[in-house]
């Protein structure tokens, strides 16, 4: 299907505010972003049912009550959907999306978890299942994220996380991206990372590492350059790769200020590889339309499940009392408090 600008997504925040100055709206554009071509029972698969006045459908094969949330990463929320639909657009139509201390303020929104898990439940839909490898000419390395620690430098140092990176390199700069935290460098962390990401037949180009040449042995041709040998810089070695790992480095350390737990790693290079591969769409509202279609065709996702076990700093501390649901965006007809 085509997609068209100002029809099918909004082309600007402006016209973002306009339509989705009210839930009902934002629950109706949520109704066709999941069923498009009309109604389907998530639960018997009828595509018999009515639209009730609470803009839920009714099926007609199994009676049951169906919202166009249920089941989806808004299910049971309590936060309003105009909140969510301007939090997705902060998060993807930013080069530097939007932390959750920054969405809370903006937001009005009551406690930093429920800003916190609304980013972590957009990031967990960001991987669209099944999508193309890379392909072509493909740097490939690794880096670490971490403060400076004692002990083994390079590839054996503790206490950081060490991830991998792959860059489609193209004659007029870089493609697509990939980033995957890796359990070590071994040839058989690094095969796995390249079967996950990079389409077999491809040319992998890397460093010196003595893994490599295993790692991409009878599935890609394997082109690697030793800096030591060379005299030269890694970064002049594999430019498309580090040039990669200084942006989400940077990224990090700017608008999220480091503030990011190991076990939540992943999820926020996921974030970022969905902006950057995207970052020559003709619309940037093509970007939203994108996030809430993958939204509205996952499973939902638990505050609890976010919450992983092995988390290297304090939870936040829990909002004391009954704690409000974030205020609507809906703008209904105000009066001008100026002219009081």
């Amino acid at each position: 299907m085509s997609l068209v600008t100002s029809l099918d997504y909004p082309r600007s925040y402006a016209v973002l505010l306009a339509w989705f100055s009210e839930d009902a709206n934002c629950l109706d554009y949520l109704d066709w972003l999941r069923w498009p071509e009309g109604f389907v029972c998530p639960n018997c698969t009828s595509v018999v049912g009515w639209r009730l006045t609470d803009f839920r459908w009714k099926c007609g094969g199994c009676d049951r009550k169906v919202s166009a949330t249920s089941g989806t990463i808004f299910d049971k929320t309590r936060t309003p959907l105009t909140v969510w639909f301007a939090a997705a657009w902060l998060m993807v139509n930013s080069k530097t999306g939007i932390s959750a201390t920054q969405l809370r303020r903006e937001m009005e929104i009551g406690s930093i978890q429920t800003a916190w898990a609304m980013l972590h439940r957009y990031r967990s839909v960001m991987v669209r299942p099944g999508r193309d490898r890379l392909t072509g000419d493909v740097e490939v390395d690794e880096s670490f994220l971490g403060g400076p620690e004692p002990g083994v430098p390079g590839r054996g140092a503790l206490g950081k996380v060490l991830f991998a990176g792959a860059v489609e390199v193209e004659e007029h700069g870089f493609g697509r991206v990939r980033l995957s935290i890796i359990p070590n460098a071994s040839a058989d962390s690094l095969a796995a990372f390249l079967d996950a990401n990079v389409e077999p037949g491809s040319c992998i180009i890397t460093d010196g590492w003595s893994a490599y040449p295993k790692a991409t042995q009878d599935r890609y041709s394997h082109r690697g350059n030793s800096v030591t040998a060379s005299g030269l810089q890694a970064h002049d070695v594999l430019p498309a790769v580090h040039r990669v790992f200084s942006l989400v480095k940077r990224w990090l350390m700017g608008t999220m200020q480091g503030s990011v737990s190991p076990e939540h790693l992943q999820a926020y290079f996921d974030e970022w590889v969905f902006r950057f591969n995207r970052r020559n769409s003709r619309s940037r509202g093509l970007l939203f339309h994108t996030l809430l279609r993958q939204a509205v065709t996952s499973k939902p996702v638990t505050y609890q499940s976010l919450c992983k076990a092995g988390r290297t700093r304090p939870s936040p501390e829990p909002a004391n009392g009954l704690r409000p649901s974030p205020p609507s965006q809906e703008a209904g007809s105000p009066e001008l408090p100026w002219r009081r």
